[in-house]
């Protein structure tokens, strides 16, 4: 596979297959539109990191289809690769290809699940949650493979077909109606003479059966054929909810001549949110670089002789006068202040060697000045809260 480059790329192009292979990536318009036009406003922000997080805070406000569509671009490379581990090494029929759309599918999941606050990135996230959702998928899709319909619904639990009906699209009375038939269904349906993954339909009396147990807890008047055709149609749930179709955003839209679900789509930034997140980053930048500085001051510190530690103590932390510090140290008292003037010297060596590596500021005399300002302060608050 042919690594992307780029933000442009790595948030609008996706893996197409030839043969169970990758072939090329392939680039959706919209989204490459959509992402040049978040660059040319905000050119500085050449992170993925950035961009992804921006795409998912969006995401999170509005649920919206284009952020979806950059997050799923971004995840591609990390999906294929699971995708085909897990297709070489678990014992199914399912291809490199299948295997990419079934966990590719979970994108909402992850979306929904992810913390920023706790995962420090979403591609590590996404490449563990695609690994277990694939596998979690290929199992129980592999019983439903070799299992008829009655079997599945033996099978199933009660959550998973809730689920199923929902993602279907029945009103809760409707999936109240059907979970009641598939309980009264699995009370009084089995089979000694067949395994469960071969049960076959059940005979015109355990119809009645079931019918007369549902309508005595439901008070009403339903024939066999009508619990049949709900059991089928429960069964037919299930299966579209363990194998979901995959709709492409390039996928046109129903009735129009040309479009697709993509154009249909705002590509304007919420200039808010971008300032948000880039005052939040600013913000992140700033406090790395506070403990970076931090840490030098203090390892400065540490590498200063012993008296020179006690005379800053005393002079910042006990506010002693040179006179008195001059005595506890039993130094001349002339010295003091030259002493301490040597080590601030090379403290504010320290700070301003590390402001331009760092930070890139050129030691001008205005920026020395200000830098032994701050210095000093946090000399005092540095030795007051020790």
């Amino acid at each position: 596979m042919q690594p992307r480059q780029g933000i442009i790329e790595t948030f609008s192009t996706f893996v197409q297959f030839d043969a169970d292979r990758f072939s090329v990536w392939v680039t959706d318009s919209k989204l490459q539109r959509s992402i040049k036009n978040c660059l040319q406003q905000y050119p500085q922000q050449t992170s993925d990191h950035f961009w992804v997080l921006y795409w998912y805070k969006i995401w999170q406000i509005e649920a919206s289809p284009l952020a979806v569509g950059h997050i799923s671009a971004y995840l591609q490379e990390v999906c294929y690769w699971v995708a085909r581990k897990i297709a070489l090494n678990f014992s199914s029929q399912f291809s490199i290809a299948d295997c990419f759309q079934i966990a590719i599918s979970c994108i909402y999941k992850i979306l929904k699940n992810f913390n920023p606050e706790y995962s420090t990135s979403l591609k590590s996230y996404a490449e563990f949650a695609f690994e277990r959702f694939l596998k979690d998928s290929l199992r129980v899709g592999k019983e439903a493979d070799i299992c008829t319909d009655w079997a599945l619904l033996h099978k199933i639990s009660r959550k998973r077909l809730v689920n199923s009906l929902n993602h279907a699209g029945f009103n809760s009375q409707i999936i109240n109606n059907y979970v009641l038939a598939w309980e009264c269904f699995r009370e009084l349906y089995t089979s000694e003479s067949q395994t469960i993954r071969q049960l076959g339909k059940p005979d015109t009396r355990t119809w009645e059966a079931i019918t007369q147990l549902y309508n005595r807890q439901s008070l009403s008047k339903l024939t066999p054929e009508t619990l049949e055709k709900w059991l089928s149609t429960c069964a037919k749930a299930v299966r579209e909810f363990l194998y979901p179709k995959f709709v492409s955003v390039d996928a046109p839209i129903s009735g129009q001549e040309s479009g697709n679900l993509l154009d249909t789509l705002p590509a304007d930034l919420p200039t808010s949110l971008i300032t948000e997140i880039i005052a939040q980053e600013e913000a992140r930048t700033r406090q790395t670089q506070q403990i970076q500085l931090n840490q030098a001051l203090m390892d400065a510190l540490a590498a200063l002789d012993i008296q020179a530690q006690q005379l800053l103590q005393a002079y910042y932390q006990q506010n002693l006068t040179q006179q008195q510090i001059a005595e506890k140290l039993e130094i001349k008292q002339y010295s003091v202040s030259r002493r301490l003037s040597s080590i601030k010297r090379l403290l504010l060596t320290t700070l301003t060697q590390w402001s331009q590596d760092n930070l890139h500021i050129s030691p001008t005399s205005v920026v020395v000045d200000a830098v032994s300002k701050s210095l000093d302060e946090w000399l005092t608050n540095y030795y007051r809260t020790s």
